[in-house]
């Protein structure tokens, strides 16, 4: 570990340290670089330690969910702990009880360690008997959390658009080859979007104070889904046709995508959660940057090239 010592700097060496998990990857990278700019000395938990051009600010140590003192002490010495760990769909072993079990082993290992404060970042409207295992999944790991730390924040995000992005991204990207993209249902359903580094941001803030809140993480602007791809479609300068389908026939497009491009495109329970206005809450705007701007700025480049999850995550 002494290189990534050498790599923080002397001038940040005695700055308290955080823990994020994924700091490689989207939402914890932007978390991540949050702290930083803070000045805060920053370590990761990752499922990709060697990942290449990783920030080398940045101390890595792998999830050691199978040795519970190998993961107490990667969280020794740690004031806040940032927790973004979590699964888009299952996948092989790795199912969505797994990654459950697996949260808890983290807060169980951070409150062991000592850690001062854990900001966990949730997702907009999670429920205990919500149909989705997605969103179940993440309402029981509040629970958990709840009970396992002392002063803990929730952050609950809707739709996070940004560097790195995978849903806005891949939506250009079919806009870009297709000549028909599908609108599963009439469309109309809401979304808040709202820009990582916003998340970002919040979360950092959040990891400062010493209360326990439940904070929903929003943008500015509510768009339906269609009106969403329509601007996605304006910004990439592309003229495809947009068709409603019913939500079966959108997914049976979807999983033919995926078998081409050898990815999960988009899950049931991410169209039904969509679809049931999970990604919409009419709370206070937390997120300052629009979406509208971001697209403004991104949209001739977005969608160039497919953003695969398992290319991120399990290859």
């Amino acid at each position: 570990m002494q290189s990534d010592r050498d790599a923080l700097g002397s001038a940040t060496e005695n700055a308290p340290l955080d823990v994020v998990t994924g700091a490689f990857g989207y939402t914890g990278r932007a978390i991540a670089q949050e702290l930083l700019r803070r000045g805060r000395r920053v370590r990761t938990l990752t499922g990709h330690p060697s990942r290449p051009g990783a920030d080398r600010r940045i101390e890595s140590h792998p999830y050691s969910f199978e040795d519970p003192e190998a993961l107490r002490r990667s969280l020794d010495g740690v004031s806040t702990f940032y927790n973004t760990y979590w699964i888009r769909f299952a996948r092989r072993d790795l199912t969505f009880e797994q990654a459950l079990a697996n949260s808890a082993l983290l807060f169980a290992a951070a409150n062991d360690a000592g850690v001062q404060r854990v900001v966990h970042v949730s997702v907009s409207n999670p429920a205990a008997d919500s149909p989705y295992p997605y969103f179940r999944g993440k309402a029981e790991v509040e629970q958990i959390l709840a009970a396992t730390h002392p002063s803990w924040a929730v952050v609950r995000p809707t739709v996070i658009f940004g560097s790195g992005d995978i849903l806005l991204n891949n939506i250009a990207w079919l806009l870009r080859r297709f000549p028909v993209f599908f609108i599963p249902g009439d469309g109309c359903y809401r979304l808040r979007p709202i820009h990582a580094d916003d998340v970002g941001s919040l979360c950092a803030n959040l990891g400062s104070e010493r209360e326990n809140r439940v904070v929903n993480a929003v943008g500015p602007d509510t768009f339906t889904f269609e009106e969403m791809v329509r601007a996605i479609r304006e910004a990439a300068e592309v003229r495809s046709r947009l068709i409603h389908t019913p939500p079966r026939l959108a997914m049976l497009g979807s999983s033919i995508v995926g078998t081409l491009v050898r990815d999960v495109v988009l899950s049931k329970h991410e169209l039904g959660g969509m679809m049931a206005e999970d990604a919409f809450t009419d709370s206070a705007t937390t997120g300052a940057r629009r979406l509208v701007d971001w697209l403004a700025d991104q949209g001739r480049e977005l969608g160039r090239t497919y953003a695969s999850e398992l290319e991120r995550h399990f290859r």
